[in-house]
């Protein structure tokens, strides 16, 4: 073992011990941002990229799962990247479909898929129903996998399931309008019956949510990472436990 390594096998401990006694989120999202420029920056082909991000989830969720994390959001595609050119869609979906079949073989986690399975093509949405399916009984951390996942979206179609509930119930719009409450539209969000996210990190120094959970991240911490998401490392993850176990959480007060 090198010297570089010995520094960062002791400085990993030293983060350990200072969240022994933390705070740590119950639920945390991730935007796995980074793998094209990861790709770029090595002259490496942009589905390399995808695929060298797609390889490090496995370790991201044994983090969290070490750190008693109960839920975790990974946003693996927006309804904006549908719109990239074929050439480099259907390999990311190859990539994506793949990455959450192989997470499901493991039956360590309950696959979860959020998103708008009618804009997927047949095939995605099919194989991660399958995913979804076989850790339907699983008793792990549940892995929220959002794929054609955008904030907006959620909220329309939140709205639109909420009407036609009510609708069938003979609720009239009038009535409606009456009694309609914050916790309504909740109870149709593609994470219903799920805490919200206590900490969202981004990778790849951006600093913008982008339509991430747009409803569900109203009070949660942010941390944003330089790191390309195929670099993120443990102790990356730690730092980022860290800064959220330091922040003084007022839910809006």
């Amino acid at each position: 073992m090198g010297l570089h390594d010995l520094l960062y096998a002791a400085y990993e401990r030293r983060l350990r011990r200072s969240l022994a006694h933390a705070s740590l989120p119950r639920h945390v999202g991730v935007m796995l941002d980074g793998n094209r420029r990861w790709a770029r920056e090595r002259g490496a082909a942009t589905k390399e990229g995808h695929q060298a991000g797609a390889d490090n989830i496995a370790n991201f969720l044994g983090w969290c799962e070490e750190a008693g994390v109960e839920v975790v959001t990974l946003w693996l595609l927006s309804t904006d990247n549908l719109n990239r050119p074929p050439a480099e869609l259907a390999p990311l979906l190859t990539i994506i479909e793949n990455a959450v079949a192989d997470l499901a073989e493991t039956r360590r986690w309950r696959i979860n898929p959020v998103g708008s399975p009618d804009l997927l093509p047949a095939e995605t949405a099919r194989r991660l129903k399958e995913s979804a399916d076989a850790t339907r009984d699983v008793q792990g951390m549940v892995v929220n996998v959002a794929v054609g996942y955008g904030g907006r979206q959620e909220i329309t179609d939140a709205v639109r399931s909420m009407l036609v509930s009510h609708a069938a119930n003979g609720t009239s719009i009038e009535e409606l309008a009456e009694s309609l409450e914050v916790e309504h539209i909740a109870e149709h969000l593609y994470t219903k019956g799920q805490p919200d996210p206590d900490l969202v990190i981004r990778t790849s120094g951006e600093q913008r949510l982008s339509g991430f959970l747009l409803w569900q991240s109203a009070h949660s911490e942010f941390y944003f990472c330089e790191a390309y998401w195929p670099d993120f490392r443990h102790v990356d993850f730690l730092r980022a436990l860290r800064a959220y176990s330091e922040r003084n959480r007022r839910f809006g007060a």
